[in-house]
């Protein structure tokens, strides 16, 4: 699973206000022909991330290059079933990437345009936030 190897601090606060600004970094294609970008903000979890890059990949049959434009860098804690109040904060569950509107988090290049439309759908369908499938204008080239 991703997830980092030496965080600075273990536990960090939620923070949900900047999550509402549109994202304006990584919000283009730079790597491949084909990209799948976030329409609404959310968090997305290292599990759902590693989900749809398997799905797109085996989907193209490991032909083309798939790259990942989001990494999961930020722990949420947890507190077991029927603990009570108090005790300090839980351990970390899960790593999330935050990803706020605009934000390319796959691009695809080295397959047909097709494949690369099908393969983007069914990773889109493992993710929890609505996505646009986005195609690099040939007439930029």
């Amino acid at each position: 699973m991703l997830q980092p190897k030496k965080p600075r601090y273990r536990k960090q606060m939620k923070l949900y206000r900047h999550l509402k600004i549109k994202e304006t970094r990584g919000c283009t294609l730079e790597f491949g022909e084909f990209g799948l970008r976030a329409m609404e903000p959310g968090w997305v979890t290292n599990r759902q991330i590693e989900a749809a890059r398997q799905t797109m990949v085996r989907h193209i049959k490991r032909g083309g290059k798939v790259w990942l434009k989001v990494y999961p860098d930020k722990p949420l804690t947890k507190k077991p079933a029927e603990v009570r109040m108090g005790k300090g904060k839980g351990s970390v569950e899960v790593w999330v990437a935050e990803v706020k509107s605009g934000r390319i988090m796959y691009e695809i290049t080295g397959v047909a345009e097709k494949l690369a439309v099908e393969a983007l759908e069914l990773a889109a369908a493992k993710l929890p936030i609505k996505t646009k499938i986005v195609i690099r204008s040939s007439s930029l080239i």
